[in-house]
């Protein structure tokens, strides 16, 4: 296969030339304006009988709502892409305010329109169904009736929308500010440097152990100086979220994350028992890897420390080429859409200084393109982040001819695809070891990244969860955060770390996204849910990249307990579905394990 020489610099003009200085985003900004208005106009004056022409207003009304969804998310897209590339640009914070208000407005209009579907009878309903356009949404038409009739009345719902602006999104915007305030100095060749939190965090794969402690010295020296700013953000998202749930009279803080991943509480209690109950292979390999690393126990600085002298580093070029070709032996579709994302440049993956830290896929709907956030170093864990974030790439490509109601899946789905390409190049990178080193190196990167899923996000979901249950009680300070932070850690990592990172709360920011709540379990069930699909694709079947695309047209419209037995005859309220993909892992570490022996 020939290659083009691929830029790791994306390209932001085609959508909005200009940056957060746009002219033309600013005009794009003044048409979304409008266009909420005229739906809440018109969503106001619909006046439902259940006939026929109640049916051709309602899809009327369904055509306004999703080109409003595509415009605001086209916006929320360029203004994520602006802040995650440059940090410093001031400007692109102040746009995200804007978009963050208008997006409060479109909520306030859809809770309107919501609230005009629950008022529809249920004979009226089943008629209006009929219509064959309107058949096709029906899932996510129910869904919103459902979910809507469990709030508040809509003069109530809307007050909360709207004083979520700065009461709730705006400390979610204090926390990113805070973080893009924060530099780790770093001792290099007799010169310091001031490195982002974005290059500090790749600093923990360094080979060199003394490089690695010395960075998480001063990373938690400067979350530490700010914990009081964090701890206070934290919080008031927290309490926010509290009182809305009070106000509904929701006991349960899982009730709005299991809601919104399409999810049973049964599922995920039967998720983490399995994984609970299969903790010990991994601290063997904990244990394994300190050993080889002349340790007695690893720290918190050590996980991602890499083992044995195999470099293994890949130019961007080279990681590029090795994830299109081992894409194309899944199928052609999928290898197809990596290529074009490097092609057209969708690609932000440029090692450089102010850039934000983590990777990111987004979705700009009314351009049908993507773009892939991420700082590209050439390790082992750069190329699977890389493939990760194509296989959410892919997940939206798959479904670019569906309805956009269709197609908003939710986070733990979501998770599922790019799991599945993520494993397709690792596993092909082990396979295509040059030396038993090699292949020891790459087969401990993928055993690390099952440590991440099964046992750090355990560790997040537990903190969390104690962490709610604090906060009912009042203002939880950033010295129990810290404490509840790292009993979490002890019990999701099976006591094998020597050191851990208390102060974890506050340089995660997924515990600060206020779009989804528990932004954390969907990873593990994506993880998961992917190993059973991926054990599918294993097994060689001819034509398999159809029956995955399949699988990923209908994530968006059904439950994953649906998801799962339409697709894999799975049932993923028992827990025997998540100790065979558990198991999976162990292979792994079985493997590892052997091979150090």
């Amino acid at each position: 296969m020939k290659f083009s020489a691929y830029s790791d610099v994306w390209d932001l003009d085609v959508f909005f030339k200009g940056g957060s200085g746009s002219e033309a985003f600013a005009a794009h900004l003044e048409n979304v304006k409008k266009g909420i208005a005229l739906f809440r106009e018109k969503v106001e004056a619909w006046a439902h009988k259940g006939d026929l022409q109640s049916a051709e207003s309602l899809k009327g009304l369904i055509s306004l709502f999703e080109e409003n969804a595509k415009s605001i998310r086209q916006a929320g897209a360029f203004v994520s892409c602006l802040q995650a590339q440059n940090t410093s640009d001031k400007k692109a914070t102040e746009l995200k305010g804007k978009v963050t208000d208008l997006s409060a407005k479109f909520q306030n209009a859809l809770l309107e329109f919501d609230m005009k579907l629950v008022e529809v009878g249920e004979q009226e309903w089943k008629q209006m169904m009929e219509d064959p356009f309107l058949k096709e949404l029906r899932f996510v038409l129910e869904e919103r009736r459902e979910r809507v009739a469990e709030k508040l009345p809509a003069q109530e719902e809307a007050l909360i929308t709207s004083l979520s602006t700065d009461g709730y999104h705006g400390w979610s915007q204090m926390y990113d500010l805070l973080v893009s305030s924060i530099k780790i100095p770093f001792m290099e060749n007799g010169e310091e440097k001031r490195l982002s939190v974005g290059q500090a965090a790749n600093r923990f794969s360094d080979r060199d152990r003394q490089v690695r402690e010395r960075v998480f010295k001063e990373w938690e020296k400067a979350w530490g100086e700010k914990r009081d700013f964090f701890a206070k953000t934290l919080n008031h998202l927290g309490g926010f979220r509290l009182n809305v749930y009070e106000q509904r009279g929701w006991e349960d803080v899982l009730k709005e994350p299991l809601d919104l991943n399409r999810m049973k509480k049964e599922t995920l209690d039967a998720m983490w028992a399995a994984i609970s109950e299969k903790k010990q292979p991994f601290v063997d390999f904990l244990n394994r890897k300190a050993k080889l690393l002349g340790l007695d126990q690893l720290s918190w600085y050590d996980l991602d420390a890499p083992i044995g002298n195999a470099e293994g580093k890949m130019s961007y070029q080279e990681g590029a080429e090795f994830i299109i070709n081992h894409f194309s032996r899944f199928g052609s579709e999928m290898a197809g859409f990596a290529s074009m994302a490097f092609e057209n440049r969708w690609i932000e993956a440029e090692d450089r200084p102010g850039k934000a830290p983590g990777g990111f896929h987004t979705f700009f709907p009314e351009s049908g393109q993507s773009r892939i956030f991420m700082t590209y170093s050439g390790t082992p864990s750069n190329v699977s982040t890389l493939a990760h974030e194509l296989g959410h790439g892919f997940h939206t490509y798959a479904m670019r001819d569906m309805h956009l109601l269709n197609r908003n899946y939710a986070m733990n789905v979501a998770e599922t695809a790019s799991t599945f390409a993520e494993m397709i190049v690792a596993d092909a990178a082990i396979k295509n070891a040059d030396s038993k080193e090699e292949r020891l190196s790459l087969l401990e990167d993928k055993i690390q990244r099952s440590v991440a899923l099964l046992m750090n996000i355990h560790a997040r979901f537990m903190f969390e969860t104690s962490f709610y249950e604090k906060r009912k009680e009042g203002i939880v300070s950033a010295e129990v955060l810290n404490q509840l932070m790292e009993q979490a850690q002890k019990e999701a990592y099976g006591d094998a770390l020597a050191e851990y990172h208390p102060l974890f709360w506050a340089s995660k920011l997924h515990f600060y996204i206020t779009g989804v709540p528990f932004y954390n379990f969907p990873y593990t069930f994506g993880f998961l849910f992917s190993l059973g699909i991926y054990a599918e694709a294993l097994a060689g079947e001819e034509g398999y990249e159809e029956k995955y695309i399949a699988l990923l047209k209908d994530s968006a419209s059904m439950t994953v307990e649906a998801l799962a037995e339409k697709h894999l005859k799975a049932d993923l309220t028992k827990k025997e579905f998540w100790a065979k993909a558990v198991q999976l892992c162990i292979n792994d570490v079985e493997e590892f394990l052997a091979l150090t022996e």
